[in-house]
């Protein structure tokens, strides 16, 4: 290894070497440079080192270098000039980009270049045989080789440069700056995989946060301006999960701010909020948890109404309108009928999660727990003023299928309706952080709770009917998707019907003679029998407690008249 008696020598070697194309000897000369402990006071010159360094690290593609240089460097001018620090290590990423975007537009066929499920993995089998089977390769297999190692590369790098800008206070708007860059790097390339990993990466330097809390430098999420960058950057976290469509990791992400600010026991600004119900009431959406999807959006109207003081009267009544339905589409029956007790035991754990995510209660206790239900979500929305704003169509349906008895007539009347809610919808200009409001989408399950209706109705007025008539009468489905709705709805104890598929007829049963204690008749006289056996044949142990403590004491009284009248 060289010595230089000056950092300005160690330059001056390094750009002889690359003048005569010798770039991996002044690599090596520079990272010996860097990693001796002889030049640990931090100069100008150090920087202009650093500069060199990490051009001749980007041009032979030397991630490891790159990282173990700048690790280097921070320890060498982190107490000095942490600005230098920020400036080499955006050189480092804008070189790393330009090459990637130049490898990029020279690539004809981007989709086919880029179609690789995961950046860490090495070449796939079958690419390995073709290049040794084919003696030229084709082109989309040179566009691959050409572009995957840059973006190969870049990904390296936004991970290089999280790693060593995490848990600094010095460095924590870096940090944020560099998690924003490689999100908008998975978003625009479509890398699920690599988003995926970012996250958790991300969430292991929170955790190691608050594990290690006597850390040099170490941020304090107490203060504002800290707290701010690490809930912006989750909330940046969000938005691009929604937006690639990962919602497990969305939901994860919801969870990583929900625990954010439980550490620090405060509550978002009002603007952060409504982008959080905004993506919940979408996670909950693509889940079909339609009533936590309306309770999401009844939260979402709430901040709306209460906080966005540029709402008018259009965009209110699309957004209470998109409250009422989502509550509507919630099925009216419980589908806990049936379930065990573990089963209802992680049900309950489950609800009272979501409900705390929910909520936002950033102290939330288990006695203070709101239980989330269809019940209450519809009285809300009368307490809450809701149904003040909708408009007519669905203030109609609402009364139609909650507190009128139509049992003939409501199809007729809820299909016209479901028509004109259809075409209601669109973009809100005065809410920018909702999401488009198309109020089509809840007409599915709309058709499905008035079928339900319908059903429940008719099972109070007839006993018998034939399957042609109940068709006719629910226009939504044909009668085996009729069918498959009813047998849920039996599952959960919501109906009790039959279908006779040789007599062409439904059955309603009266549910008050299909009680419980009916349905279970046998097992329920099999345990009064057992109840009346033990009363009368008490159990053997009490028997011969009882037999035992009598002989005990004839035995004693045998025994002491013996001794008193003794035989001649």
């Amino acid at each position: 290894m060289a010595t230089f008696a000056r950092p300005e020598n160690a330059l001056k070697r390094a750009e002889e070497l690359i003048n005569v194309g010798q770039k991996q000897e002044a690599l090596e000369t520079l990272h010996s440079f860097i990693t001796s402990r002889r030049y640990r006071a931090w100069t100008r010159t150090h920087e202009k080192i650093m500069f060199k360094y990490v051009e001749l690290c980007v041009d032979m593609r030397r991630g490891r270098h790159a990282k173990d240089g700048l690790i280097q460097y921070r320890g060498i001018c982190q107490q000095v000039n942490i600005t230098s620090l920020e400036e080499v290590i955006k050189h480092f990423m804008q070189l790393a980009t330009e090459k990637a975007e130049l490898a990029r537009s020279q690539a004809q066929a981007l989709e086919e270049a880029l179609d690789v499920d995961d950046l860490e993995a090495d070449k796939r089998p079958e690419d390995l045989m073709l290049s040794y089977v084919s003696g030229e390769k084709g082109k989309d297999r040179s566009d691959r080789e050409l572009v995957t190692p840059w973006f190969k590369f870049l990904w390296e790098t936004y991970r290089t440069v999280v790693e060593i800008l995490r848990n600094n206070s010095r460095l924590e708007a870096l940090y944020a700056m560099t998690a924003h860059r490689a999100f908008q790097f998975c978003k625009q390339y479509k890398r699920t995989t690599e988003f995926r990993r970012l996250c958790e990466i991300i969430r292991n330097h929170l955790a190691n946060l608050n594990k290690y809390r006597d850390q040099r430098d170490r941020p304090d999420l107490a203060a504002p301006e800290s707290l701010q960058l690490y809930l912006d950057t989750r909330f940046e976290q969000l938005k691009v999960a929604t937006e690639l469509e990962l919602w497990q990791e969305a939901f994860r992400s919801i969870e990583d701010i929900h625990g954010l600010m439980c550490m620090v026991k405060k509550t978002p600004k009002a603007s952060l909020m409504v982008v959080y119900y905004s993506k919940l009431s979408q996670i909950f959406w693509m889940s079909s948890n339609h009533l936590y999807h309306a309770y999401a959006w009844l939260k979402l109207f709430s901040l709306q109404k209460s906080f966005n003081k540029n709402l008018n009267q259009k965009d209110l009544q699309l957004i209470a309108s998109s409250v009422v339905l989502a509550a509507l589409s919630v099925p009216p029956y419980d589908r806990s009928y049936g379930a065990s007790h573990l089963e209802l035991e992680n049900e309950k754990e489950r609800s009272g999660r979501v409900a705390n995510l929910i909520a936002f209660d950033v102290e939330s206790k288990p006695e203070n727990r709101e239980m989330l239900s269809r019940s209450s979500l519809l009285l809300d929305l009368v307490s809450k003023g809701v149904m003040n704003c909708v408009t007519q169509e669905v203030k109609d349906l609402y009364h139609i299928l909650e507190h009128e008895f139509l049992p003939l007539d409501l199809a007729l009347k809820v299909q016209s309706l479901l028509t004109k809610i259809s075409k209601l919808g669109g973009k809100l200009a005065s809410a920018s952080s909702v999401p488009e409001v198309q109020l089509s989408q809840y007409v599915p399950s709309l058709e499905k709770l008035a079928a339900l209706r319908l059903l429940q109705w008719v099972s109070e007025v007839y006993q018998t009917m034939n399957i042609d008539n109940l068709s006719r009468i629910i226009p939504f489905f044909d009668f085996p998707t009729v069918e498959k709705i009813s047998v849920d709805a039996v599952k959960n104890n919501f109906l009790a019907m039959k279908v006779d598929y040789k007599k062409g007829a439904v059955f309603f049963v009266n549910k008050s003679l299909e009680s419980e204690g009916l349905r279970d008749h046998l097992s329920t006289f099999a345990e009064s029998l057992g109840k009346a056996r033990g009363m009368i044949y008490p159990p053997i142990s009490r028997i011969s407690f009882f037999f035992l403590s009598k002989f005990k004491s004839i035995t004693r009284g045998s025994r002491g008249g013996g001794d008193s009248n003794p035989r001649p």
